[in-house]
């Protein structure tokens, strides 16, 4: 008879985290997010692990330096925003109608505070960052192809000019209260959906903006 082998139990704790660990960890990136959105990404983190409810140990713990943690605040908007427009494309059988819920949803998941800690803190080229974006975009552009293919989003609008015009209608000035600027986002976020709508009922100048403009350095 063969002896069945047991996992030791430290090894469990290394490889499944305790409950408690994960929920700690989600915290610290809910009120980093928060407070990054609000404050800029240079907030000290002792003020993120007070508003988490953690010491500043569980911080350092769970993101040994500001960088990680600025990485996972971006990369768990983004995937939180992907599986939103996911969601969208598959249980709503009209494509402006999710494309809708996904602007309101992106805007709740604080998709502004993405571009100044993008730009200033880190390396772009992350592969955690790589992927979260990739995935993001590629969602994106496929929710806004099918709702142009079906005549009700107006065909000279691209991924970036959404993402643009989102990110700085979602995003408070700085030093508010995220809870004060929600009174008046979804507002203005509608007004601007409605100017989405096809037959557009004027040319907009220029050209769509993509993605890779939005990256392409300013001359």
């Amino acid at each position: 008879m063969t002896a069945t082998t047991t996992a030791d139990p430290a090894q469990r704790k290394v490889t499944r985290p305790r409950a408690d660990a994960l929920r700690n960890r989600e915290r610290i990136v809910t009120a980093a997010r928060e407070m990054f959105t609000e404050h800029g990404p240079y907030v000290p983190l002792d003020e993120i692990a007070r508003r988490a409810g953690v010491g500043n140990a569980t911080v350092y713990r769970n993101f040994p330096d500001r960088d990680a943690l600025v990485r996972e605040v971006v990369c768990s908007v983004m995937d939180r925003t992907a599986e939103a427009a996911e969601q969208a494309l598959a249980q709503s059988g009209d494509h402006f109608e999710a494309l809708e819920r996904f602007v309101h949803t992106a805007a709740d998941e604080r998709i502004s505070a993405l571009c100044p800690m993008i730009t200033s803190t880190f390396d772009q080229n992350h592969p955690d960052l790589e992927a979260a974006r990739e995935r993001l975009e590629q969602t994106v552009e496929e929710f806004m192809d099918r709702a142009k293919e079906a005549g009700q989003l107006r065909p000279d609008v691209g991924v970036g000019d959404l993402m643009v015009v989102v990110a700085q209608l979602s995003r408070p000035p700085a030093g508010t209260d995220c809870l004060v600027n929600d009174r008046f986002v979804h507002r203005h976020l509608q007004l601007f959906l409605d100017g989405l709508r096809a037959p557009a009922p004027s040319v907009l100048p220029g050209t769509p903006v993509t993605v890779e403009d939005l990256r392409r350095p300013c001359d």
